[in-house]
């Protein structure tokens, strides 16, 4: 097993590799470079977080309870679930099993009167470099009890507040999972991405009807049109961020917002969540469904054909053949 220039794992018997949206999208500016495209797939088994799964600890609020997969760490400690995505040599890119763990992760958490909050975060320097593009040309999302969609289900619809913390990527659904987001802290260092129409697809996660909400039709065109990265700044200006803070605070100040929430009346909490959300809970669910049904036609679309076709000869695709 080695390293190859994008810091990439391969796995030499094989010829395996697994590249990511942000490993591909970062080499430089206006060249979309990379191979993501190259290899068979190729995923780790990753145990799921069932419900109702007994564990040694006893749990309490003031006791903390740890689960830990290959790619997702899920803890319980004093009200709060937190959520790690664990997969820093991949950039945290998110593959159909992690979806599930994080999907029957946050089932658990509606039923479980100890979890008062939840927390998702990455690790220092990196976030979510959006999907596993091979794990996801492999298991293409078929329908709505995919692990995806189960996850957007969950994570749209949470009772309960929902923070997160972002350090270094966030492409894709690394960005698009903060619109569903409650409280959302940015370190300085974060980077911000929603690269859709660069890989010939349309947005997800109900982006294009939130994103327009926050930010303004202008501002919510010239993101997702162009899918050029913006910084934690920006994403505060846009209304993605709630507040940019120095990387070694981050994630302390993230906790400490969660413990906040924990200490408040769990119902005044629900129902304010509800009233904010209750005019756009119906759009939402629809507005997921229809960008899926658009991602899923567009990604087998000549447009995406040419995209893989460019990150295979590292050159900028062309898509002028195709309108």
């Amino acid at each position: 097993m080695r390293w190859d220039r994008h810091g990439c794992r391969r796995y030499r018997r094989t010829g395996i590799t697994h590249r990511c949206v942000g490993c591909i999208l970062g080499a430089t500016r206006g060249r979309l470079a990379g191979s993501a495209w190259r290899a068979v797939f190729y995923s780790p088994l990753v145990r799921r977080f069932v419900p109702g799964r007994p564990t040694r600890v006893p749990c309490a609020i003031g006791q903390p309870r740890r689960h830990r997969t290959m790619d997702i760490v899920i803890e319980r400690a004093r009200g709060v679930l937190t959520l790690q995505l664990n997969r820093p040599d991949k950039k945290n890119a998110m593959t159909a099993a992690m979806y599930q763990s994080m999907a029957d992760a946050l089932a658990q958490a509606r039923d479980d009167a100890l979890v008062r909050a939840i927390l998702i975060r990455g690790h220092d320097g990196v976030f979510c470099a959006g999907n596993d593009l091979e794990d996801f040309m492999q298991r293409s999302p078929s329908g709505p009890d995919a692990p995806v969609f189960q996850f957007l289900q969950q994570i749209s619809t949470a009772a309960k507040p929902i923070v997160a913390a972002v350090s270094g990527p966030a492409v894709g659904i690394g960005t698009t999972l903060l619109l569903h987001c409650d409280l959302v802290y940015a370190a300085d260092d974060a980077r911000f991405s929603l690269p859709f129409t660069q890989l010939g697809l349309c947005p997800e996660a109900a982006a294009s009807l939130l994103l327009p909400r926050l930010a303004g039709y202008q501002r919510a065109a010239q993101t997702l049109l162009l899918g050029e990265p913006f910084d934690a700044h920006e994403a505060q200006a846009i209304g993605i961020v709630s507040r940019v803070l120095p990387l070694a605070q981050l994630h302390e100040f993230a906790l400490a917002q969660a413990a906040k929430l924990v200490a408040l009346p769990a119902s005044s909490l629900r129902v304010t969540k509800m009233l904010l959300k209750q005019d756009t809970q119906a759009q939402v669910a629809q507005r997921i469904a229809e960008e899926a049904e658009q991602f899923g036609r567009m990604l087998r679309s000549p447009q995406a054909r040419e995209a893989m076709s460019a990150f295979l000869q590292k050159r900028k695709p062309d898509f002028t053949p195709f309108e």
